[in-house]
């Protein structure tokens, strides 16, 4: 079998890179002040959370279209990540040097997402 094979939506870039923008949302909102931790700290957590979650669902469903919506879905809450950490810079939650890095992934991310929703739809 190849090595780069895909046996399971682990096995995604753009499913290792959205649990990576995950990981590094945790880390970003943890130094955020208690008053945020149900307000813009969840929001981005859940927005973030969202991303890989929605990949890995659509790659478990029984057809291409619902893989592309579920696929749909998880780029509407990388712009919805994107916006709040945005928010969070204007705001002083964070800074740029911490958003941005965040920010450049999840735009790598999101020419993930539109390739392989066009690599799924030319293939139906």
């Amino acid at each position: 079998m190849n090595s780069s094979e895909i046996r399971s939506y682990r096995d995604l870039r753009v499913w290792q890179k959205g649990m990576d923008i995950a990981e590094q949302c945790y880390l970003l909102t943890r130094n955020y002040s208690k008053q945020e931790i149900y307000g813009m700290s969840s929001q981005i957590q859940r927005a973030a959370v969202s991303i890989p979650a929605n990949i890995a669902e659509g790659y478990g469903r029984n057809s291409k279209g619902e893989y592309v919506q579920f696929l749909r879905v998880s780029q509407g809450s990388l712009k919805e990540l994107e916006t709040h950490l945005i928010l969070s810079v204007r705001v002083n939650l964070a800074t740029s040097e911490a958003a941005n890095p965040i920010l450049e992934d999840c735009e790598s991310v999101g020419r993930m997402l539109r390739s392989l929703i066009r690599s799924i739809q030319n293939s139906m």
